[in-house]
């Protein structure tokens, strides 16, 4: 099996916002792997006086992804899907049930979830960390909004334009894991709210299915179909990319194949 670096090069130095842990295994089907957790995110967004904005949560340092700004979102309860029976035929609903109920608990807010608009959908890879598979949809709000966190789970708030965000996020001034910083690219490319959803109303959000592989340089690299290295668990295959280098010093995103 081709790969960046050998395969159990897990001690390669790991930016801060890395989340994904052990990337030693290759296969669902190892018995070390965890199951995946169905979760659901909404990304809010609204215009502001600098363009989009969009509203993103802090966690509580002592939980899971604590510290992160992140988007409204948490697990899929059995509630969630319709007459509480769990069924992937339903999946769907329930993502955005999930979505609908976390983002009244985490920020007071309601949605109605027929305004949600699929974004994308991330899976982490293989690990023995709790990995949640998590469905994102979008929606845009208007007027006055009164979010209120709890200070427990949710230790505080912002508006915020997404490359703004970015730029802040490259200085340490805050931390995102790989799926919101990516999110939040796709975001900082359009020009108001109503862009947004007008895109992934026209354009079907991407499946990220992560693989996360040591560079020969040593940094780690999470990649997505397309890219050249994708297939081979192989970063430094020459060729087409659609991939996140997690150097220490910063993330670094390429992409030559997916529109964005």
């Amino acid at each position: 099996m081709s790969q960046g670096a050998d395969q159990g090069d897990s001690q390669a130095p790991q930016h801060r916002n890395d989340m994904y842990g052990n990337v030693d295994m290759r296969s669902e089907d190892d018995p070390n792997v965890s199951s995946l957790i169905p979760a659901a995110t909404v990304v809010l967004v609204r215009d502001g006086e600098a363009g989009v904005e969009v509203l993103m949560l802090r966690k509580n340092s002592k939980i899971t992804f604590g510290g992160m700004w992140v988007f409204p979102g948490g697990k899929i309860d059995a509630d969630d899907y319709p007459n509480g029976e769990v069924d992937e035929k339903h999946i769907d609903a329930a993502a955005r049930a999930a979505a609908v109920r976390e983002t009244q608990e985490e920020a007071g807010v309601t949605v109605d979830a027929e305004d949600y608009v699929f974004l994308s959908h991330w899976t982490p890879p293989p690990g023995p960390q709790k990995r949640f598979a998590t469905w994102f949809f979008v929606a845009k709000v208007t007027g006055a909004m009164n979010v209120e966190i709890d200070d427990g789970e949710i230790k505080d708030h912002a508006w915020l334009n997404p490359a703004e965000a970015l730029a802040n996020h490259a200085k340490g001034g805050i931390d995102l894991v790989p799926p919101t910083w990516v999110t939040l690219y796709q975001l900082s490319l359009k020009v108001s709210a109503d862009d947004v959803i007008g895109y992934f109303r026209q354009n079907t959000g991407l499946t990220y299915n992560t693989r996360v592989v040591p560079a020969a340089s040593g940094e780690r690299v999470a990649m997505w179909k397309g890219d050249a290295g994708y297939d081979e668990w192989n970063p430094d295959v020459a060729g087409e990319r659609h991939r996140l280098a997690m150097p220490t010093g910063g993330f670094v995103f390429e992409n030559t194949v997916e529109q964005y």
